[in-house]
């Protein structure tokens, strides 16, 4: 049986912060192929783009986007579909574009006293799952996509990222 098609990922490093992480492309091509895979997201001919900014960067976009003027560690655009006759069958389909920030990231697996890398291919996770459909906004939909980060990210080798977290039931 043939595998499904990968989706196509472009990174953007925009920032100059992100030079400290010279792996910082493969984590994200990694962490975005495992996900595809695991998630058995039919996303056939695809492609998306992953901008490494900074946190003046992502503020901007949170701002702008959201309505939130802070910094925020990752955020996620899916692209509207097209709808109708005259869209050429052998363009990939955009999925969407991710955005994350250095300064958040790091500080945010300083905190926790997590790899860098770990918390990266996390947050790359979490925004391609935003991009194929996934949300958190309803308990339900929260602890769907958070089991199958968590299955993501144990196929990568990366323990949960919410094991340290109170439950409240």
């Amino acid at each position: 049986m043939a595998q499904p098609a990968l989706p196509i990922t472009e990174v953007l490093v925009v920032a100059d912060c992100w030079q400290t992480e010279p792996d910082a492309e493969a984590v994200i091509h990694r962490a975005i192929a495992t996900a595809a895979e695991i998630a058995d997201a039919d996303v056939g001919e695809a492609e998306l783009a992953v901008m490494l900014t900074d946190d003046a960067g992502i503020r901007t976009l949170n701002s702008n986007w959201r309505g939130i003027d802070k910094p925020t560690n990752v955020l996620s655009f899916p692209a509207l579909q097209p709808t109708g006759p005259g869209s050429p069958d052998d363009v990939p389909r955009m999925l969407g574009d991710i955005a994350i920030a250095y300064e958040t990231t790091r500080r945010e697996a300083d905190d926790e006293q997590k790899p860098f890398d770990h918390h990266l291919s996390h947050l790359a996770v979490h925004g391609f799952l935003h991009l194929i459909g996934y949300d958190h906004e309803k308990d339900d939909d929260a602890e769907a996509m958070e089991t199958l980060e968590q299955e993501i990210l144990a196929q990568l080798g990366i323990p949960d990222p919410y094991a340290d977290r109170e439950r409240i039931d």
